[in-house]
């Protein structure tokens, strides 16, 4: 297949992502967190571990599409338990931790790649997953039950739904502010690595070790201003962080050499990171806490179904523009209206998450 086709089974990935936040966040705030996070990650790992037996390209799609189901449930539920576990005073930090996950296991892909194709094969990069989920289940049983949910569970999934048409402006705002993360953290991290490659002819070891430096700057990011958030409020730490991200666009996109390129993408992904780390605890203070695991998980999915053509259109610009240009003018455009978002957002900071 062309990179064209393989591109446009990314934005399959995103684009189910909100059928699992359905399902998987309605059972969990009616069954609790720990059954429901463990069912959702063993579904998707186990969808990614069939991937490289795909004997065609649809097969390879529909596979893709039921990881994106499985990916879509995990991250309202698990963001739910984490900060409803929190100190109020950490939760910032904790939502920071949280995020930086996603940046930890990018981080470990990439240096494990190099390690595990030459002497295992490429399908361990598939089914390599398994051995975490399986550690991520054992975790799972191990954590108590979350108290916020045993307070504020309702009797019935008719009552969620009925939680959930309450609060139609918040859901609203929150969708649309989910759909322009979206685009800035795919839009400077799914195509990079072909950026790289194709621009400055980078070898596939070089373009390994940047993506493990960059993601050691995500992580940073996600630490960093999650953390402030509590001191800054959210929103504010948000648009400091797309501030960070704006002054790394020379070096990031138009860098001439390796150093310069490195320190662009350390600078970048602490930045989209950054923003990243906050939305944890700014999503679960602004949902109803009787619907903590579906509201953010399917506002935050939300926002990924419909960011999900962003990689698609980057990739089609990058042939009237140039690449350098593609990917500026839609990270710029990007941040801006990211901007203007958060300005006239409503913010929850310190809400007691048991009320």
């Amino acid at each position: 297949m062309d990179k064209g086709a393989i591109v446009w089974s990314i934005t399959i990935t995103l684009a189910t992502r909100p059928i699992g936040a359905v399902i998987f966040g309605s059972l969990a705030d009616k069954l609790g967190r720990r059954r429901p996070l463990i069912s959702c990650v063993l579904f998707f790992s186990i969808a990614s571990a069939l991937t490289p037996f795909a004997p065609n390209y649809t097969v390879f799609l529909v596979l893709r599409a039921l990881y994106g189901v499985g990916m879509g449930g995990y991250w309202g539920i698990g963001a739910s338990l984490v900060m409803e576990s929190s100190p109020p005073r950490w939760r910032g930090l904790f939502s920071g931790i949280m995020q930086a996950g996603y940046a930890l296991g990018y981080l470990l892909a990439a240096a494990a790649i190099p390690l595990i194709e030459p002497g295992f094969g490429w399908k361990w990069a598939f089914l390599g997953g398994l051995v975490v989920a399986g550690l991520v289940a054992v975790l799972t049983l191990l954590a108590p039950e979350s108290f916020a949910w045993q307070k504020n569970r309702l009797a019935s999934f008719r009552d969620i739904l009925r939680t959930l048409g309450h609060h139609k402006g918040d859901f609203a705002y929150l969708v649309l502010l989910m759909t322009a993360i979206t685009c800035l953290s795919h839009g400077t991290q799914d195509l990079y690595p072909d950026f790289l490659k194709s621009v400055h002819n980078f070898s596939n070891a070089v373009i390994s070790n940047l993506a493990i430096l960059y993601n050691v700057g995500a992580i940073l990011g996600a630490l960093v201003i999650g953390h402030f958030s509590e001191k800054l409020g959210r929103r504010n730490s948000i648009m400091l962080a797309l501030t960070i991200c704006l002054l790394s666009i020379p070096a990031w996109a138009f860098g001439s050499s390796l150093p310069m390129l490195a320190i662009g993408s350390f600078v970048m992904q602490f930045g989209v990171q950054g923003v990243f780390g906050v939305i944890p605890a700014h999503l679960n203070e602004l949902s109803p806490g009787s619907v903590r695991s579906l509201f953010p998980g399917v506002v935050y999915q939300l926002g990924m179904l419909i960011g999900a053509p962003s990689v698609v259109v980057e990739y089609a610009l990058r042939g009237r523009l140039g690449y350098e240009w593609a990917l500026t003018a839609f990270e710029v455009i990007t941040i801006a209206a990211l901007f203007f978002i958060c300005a006239f957002g409503p913010e929850r900071r310190g809400r007691d998450l048991e009320s």
